[in-house]
């Protein structure tokens, strides 16, 4: 992780310049582990998001939207009695550590001036968000409780006394010349840039990589003034907010890290880059979590039916000689008078083919001629009733495999909102149990519906999974408008609210298809695309499940960011009828 003591501190200066003097008129916790702030400060609203994340942990501004929990949890409570239209008096880092406190200016229930402390530690899975009285330093309360028993350096409780966490003692890089450099690092031990992380605060393995790669041959002439040169440009705020990916791997830092090789995308602001980067990854993480049931049984339900096909395709092919048991069955007819009973089987001429080979016929030898005979009439007609059983029942569990296939696609690109619907899907399906203490919601016939602007601001709507596709292609689109699915790959319903939309909002909508698909990832991606009225879903088929005709194909490479600048926030347009 990149969020160093030194992106903390440039990430504190950013929100200072942004915050400063502003007021709180909002607090939102959407999610277990994290805060969402909204403060009004220089003639607009600005969206603070506090996570404590264990893999996400950040502070940013953000342009992501946000949703609440339905009972808002006793942290957030907390938050709004104390918090609640407070001024943003100051924003500082606890020296260079990953921690930046926010000095609040509020009123108590007595109507005095009371300062509180809210204080977020970046710290991995040890990450936290603590309120403070700023008068006696006690917790009021925290995001994460951690008693005695699993830390005993500190303790973060309501009450309590907070304590930072433990100083290492290391050097300020800021500060750091030539000498101090040179009496930290002992270049003849090796492994030049742990030893940097050991020594100088603030600085994470890859930023210590990158100065080392930028010294070449390191040594005691070579890594100073590299070390210091970087220094500067941070000391100085010259950034270069920086998304570094290559085919191994993704990082963000406040300059181009040359050492990963990669192709960089810049950005004007670190809460920007922040966004960019964590698009989708914390959703996803928060979505595995609360679904891996629901990913378990979609996987166990995939792999049976694959397994079922397998067997049932055997069991087609031995069915299909129906026609050689028949065969068997009239040569001993026609030859009943040289089978005996106690014979195991006998030899007699094809009369059927043109070669007049003779064929080896199995006989039971405790049955007569007329009983053999029969017998093998008797495997003829059951194979025969077999075959249209067996493709029956080849073709539901291949249409079993290409539902789940969907689920989990849709699985992988749902919101935490999008699970329930889900579930619910699977409930009424019979693949699991109605949970005992959930109440059946009553349906309200109208799932939300993720809305996307073309470049000509024409509206284009997604479904997200089955519920929402059926709705949004059987009831809420209009039969001359255009409709978008990926071409033989499990992807989303994409509706284009258009009768006639133009070359470039076709190829926006179909670019919106293959990112909510299976081919996310891939390149060239076939998007067939018709009108609402040559699409329709048959009888007793499947949630989501459609076919259409007089389609045309576009192909198109998806597009993360695109997909971002496209996106419409739900609350700040109401749906279109």
């Amino acid at each position: 992780m990149a969020f160093d003591g030194l992106f903390t501190r440039a990430m504190t200066n950013e929100l200072s310049n942004r915050l400063m003097g502003g007021r709180i008129n909002k607090i939102q916790q959407p999610y277990k582990n994290e805060v969402m702030i909204t403060v009004r400060a220089k003639g607009r609203n600005h969206k603070l998001l506090l996570s404590a994340h264990p893999s996400y942990s950040r502070v940013q501004l953000t342009q992501e939207p946000s949703s609440s929990l339905a009972e808002p949890p006793m942290f957030c409570m907390m938050m709004r009695k104390h918090l609640d239209r407070a001024i943003v008096q100051n924003i500082y880092q606890a020296d260079l550590d990953r921690i930046i406190i926010f000095e609040l200016k509020g009123k108590d229930e007595l109507g005095d001036e009371s300062i509180k402390l809210l204080i977020t530690e970046i710290m991995g899975r040890h990450s936290n968000i603590i309120l403070v009285d700023k008068t006696n330093n006690k917790i009021i309360d925290s995001i994460k409780h951690i008693p005695a028993s699993v830390n005993s350096y500190r303790t973060v409780l309501p009450g309590g006394t907070y304590i930072y966490p433990p100083a290492q003692n290391k050097l300020n890089p800021l500060e750091a010349d030539t000498d101090d450099i040179l009496r930290s690092i002992d270049f003849n031990s090796g492994k030049i840039d742990r030893q940097i992380v050991q020594h100088f605060a603030g600085i994470s393995p890859l930023l210590a990589k990158e100065i080392t790669f930028r010294s070449g041959i390191t040594n005691r002439s070579t890594l100073p003034p590299v070390f210091i040169e970087v220094m500067e440009q941070l000391k100085s705020q010259q950034y270069s907010c920086s998304i570094m990916t290559n085919k191994d791997k993704s990082a963000f830092y406040l300059l181009p890290l040359t050492h990963m090789n990669a192709e960089v995308k810049s950005f004007s602001t670190l809460s920007d880059m922040l966004d960019s980067y964590y698009f989708g990854k914390a959703q996803r993480d928060r979505v595995k979590q609360q679904a891996m049931d629901l990913e378990r049984l979609m996987k166990n339900e995939k792999e049976k039916n694959e397994k079922k096909t397998i067997k049932l395709e055997a069991t087609l092919e031995k069915a299909e000689q129906a026609d050689e048991y028949q065969l068997l069955g009239e040569l001993l007819t026609a030859n009943m008078h040289l089978v005996k009973r106690g014979m195991k089987n006998i030899s007699v001429v094809n009369y059927y083919s043109p070669e007049q080979e003779m064929i080896n016929i199995t006989l039971d030898p405790r049955k007569g001629p007329s009983e053999n005979a029969q017998s093998y009439f008797s495997k003829y007609q059951k194979a025969k009733n077999a075959i249209s059983v067996v493709k029956q029942q080849i073709q539901q569990a291949k249409e079993e495999i290409t539902y789940f296939d969907g689920l989990l696609q849709q699985l992988s690109s749902a919101s935490v909102e999008d699970i329930d619907e889900i579930r619910d899907e699977l409930t009424e399906g019979g693949y699991i149990r109605r949970r005992q203490n959930r109440a059946r919601k009553k349906p309200s016939g109208k799932p939300s519906i993720d809305k996307y602007e073309a470049s000509d601001k024409t509206e284009i709507l997604v479904g997200k999974n089955n519920t929402q596709n059926d709705f949004l292609t059987n009831k809420l689109a209009r039969r001359d408008e255009i409709w978008l699915h990926t071409k033989d790959i499990p992807g989303s319903h994409v509706v284009i609210r258009s009768t006639e939309p133009d070359d470039a909002t076709i190829l926006e909508a179909a670019m919106l298809a293959a990112y909510f698909s299976k081919a996310r990832d891939s390149s060239s991606v076939p998007v067939d695309y018709t009108k609402i009225r040559h699409v329709r879903k048959p009888n007793g088929s499947k949630p989501g499940f459609v076919i259409y005709e007089e389609q045309k194909t576009v192909f198109v490479t998806p597009n993360e960011d695109l997909v971002r600048s496209m996106k419409v926030d739900q609350k700040k347009q109401s749906a279109k009828p």
